[in-house]
């Protein structure tokens, strides 16, 4: 019952059967289950408790550029659409504010093993602005020597030497957002981008002393085809990243707005999807990228394979992450962070953001606490989306349960999906089988007790 970290098979009967809505888990319980009962009283409580007893995890950080220039009509993450330059610089003057604020809560230890500048567009903030920012995190935190250090960048808005600049402030990886090179899919969601101009930035990244360079692509665009993306991947092969992410487009044009411009005859049907996914996923494997797990693929020599390899994989708001399981701290606008057992979230409109520092208070407006069963389920989870395994003797002595009783629903559960071959099941073992790894989000909604609450499930993006 041991596999290879990366083995996959593709079985399309079986992710017919299974492709339903589900979370990421990116965290558990998932953002939509956090409370306006956690606030900033809240957070200041258990920042309080880190240094007690000298036993605080290690620290990371995360910061929320939302301005972009333009708007990519697929894109669902919280950002605001703008040219005037002024804005950004109004930010970071509220991103400085919001660190300050921060600073005496911190305590003695302030080692940062892991800093992330996400958006929106990070590269949209002028030199200045992304040094007075990293001055103020530095003001905050001390950076360990081998801390990851990486942000978001669109390479259409990067000016040559940029790069340079980056790595000179301290990035050392950088994630850059391709979703596809074919010019009608990138006329459809109204986001123009040349193979040279990525190649430029990827080039200047490498030269500048970036360790790791992730692409992201996404299936399921309008007007994609087998044949347009398979072109699309000769490219990206071409270019050599370190990483691919290859996410599923979720089309939920009731929930975000600039979807409503794509039309939906353009998409491709459920079975051309699938027909693209599997295609990605076979040419990727074969030029021999490694399956990590949920959309992500590595190098062998890169460092996400090799802490898989090593089982130190952990997953956070950022996706997979090679560093230890850490405290996390996000500062900016709707940015989540985690404190402890707890999760909590910052106010997502810029005028509320602001309003709450302009009053001298941390802008949290929603968290939770983690009950005992919200931990052992998180620890299954996270083991699960990392590992494809868990050791059902090591939740066992770390959370003091039983875990046959205390997950009795849930495992007649996996004996149904392990008829199927998506999980095997031993005395102390629970593995998610080369078949089942496609749809390891779903076998972790086994071990969701929300869910299992309430079997809606609108509100989430579809398995593949």
């Amino acid at each position: 019952m041991s596999y290879p970290s990366s083995e996959l098979v593709i079985d399309p009967v079986l992710i017919r059967k299974h492709d339903v809505s589900g979370p990421r888990y990116t965290s558990y319980p998932t953002a939509d289950r956090f409370v306006e009962a956690f606030a900033e009283p809240e957070l200041r409580q258990w920042l309080g408790k880190r240094n007690i007893g000298g036993i605080s995890q290690p620290l990371s950080a995360y910061v929320h550029i939302p301005f972009c220039n333009t708007i990519c009509y697929y894109c669902a993450c919280n950002k605001v659409i703008t040219r005037d330059r002024t804005k950004s610089a109004k930010y970071i003057k509220y991103l400085q504010k919001e660190l300050a604020l921060v600073r005496p809560l911190l305590g003695a230890d302030r080692k940062l093993c892991q800093l992330h500048w996400g958006g929106g567009t990070p590269t949209f903030l002028q030199r200045e602005e992304m040094r007075a920012l990293m001055d103020a995190l530095d003001a905050t935190f001390q950076r360990s020597a081998d801390a990851e250090v990486s942000l978001e960048v669109d390479p259409r808005r990067v000016e040559a030497g940029t790069m340079e600049f980056l790595a000179g402030l301290g990035f050392n990886r950088v994630s850059i957002g391709v979703q596809d090179f074919d010019a009608a899919v990138q006329q459809a969601v109204h986001r123009i981008q040349s193979e040279e101009v990525t190649r430029r930035v990827i080039e200047e990244a490498r030269r500048s002393g970036f360790r790791s360079v992730n692409l992201d692509l996404i299936y399921g665009l309008p007007k994609q085809t087998l044949d347009s993306f398979n072109r699309t991947l000769d490219k990206v092969l071409g270019l050599e990243p370190d990483r691919i992410a290859l996410y599923s487009y979720a089309h939920l044009p009731k929930a975000f707005k600039p979807q409503r411009r794509i039309a939906e005859a353009d998409l491709p049907s459920a079975e051309g999807k699938l027909q693209i996914m599997t295609l990605a996923i076979g040419r990727l494997t074969r030029a021999g990228y490694l399956y990590i797990g949920m959309d992500h693929f590595a190098r062998p020599g890169d460092e996400l394979a090799v802490a898989q390899s090593q089982g130190r994989l952990q997953r956070n708001f950022q996706g997979y992450s090679t560093r230890p399981e850490s405290d996390m701290l996000g500062f900016g606008v709707s940015a989540i962070g985690r404190i402890g057992p707890c999760y909590y979230q910052n106010a997502k409109r810029l005028d509320d953001y602001y309003a709450v520092l302009d009053a001298g208070r941390l802008p949290v407006v929603r968290g939770i606490e983690l009950t005992s069963d919200d931990l052992v389920r998180r620890a299954v989870i996270q083991a699960l989306s990392c590992h494809f395994r868990v050791s059902i003797e090591s939740i066992e002595l770390a959370y003091l349960i039983d875990f046959r009783k205390h997950f009795e629903a849930e495992m007649q559960d996996l004996r149904r999906l392990a008829v199927e071959g998506l999980v095997e099941l031993a005395p102390d073992w629970i593995v998610v089988t080369p078949k089942g790894r496609l749809l390891v989000r779903r076998i972790c909604m086994v071990f969701d007790r929300y869910l299992r609450e309430r079997e809606a499930r609108a509100s989430y993006s579809k398995v593949i």
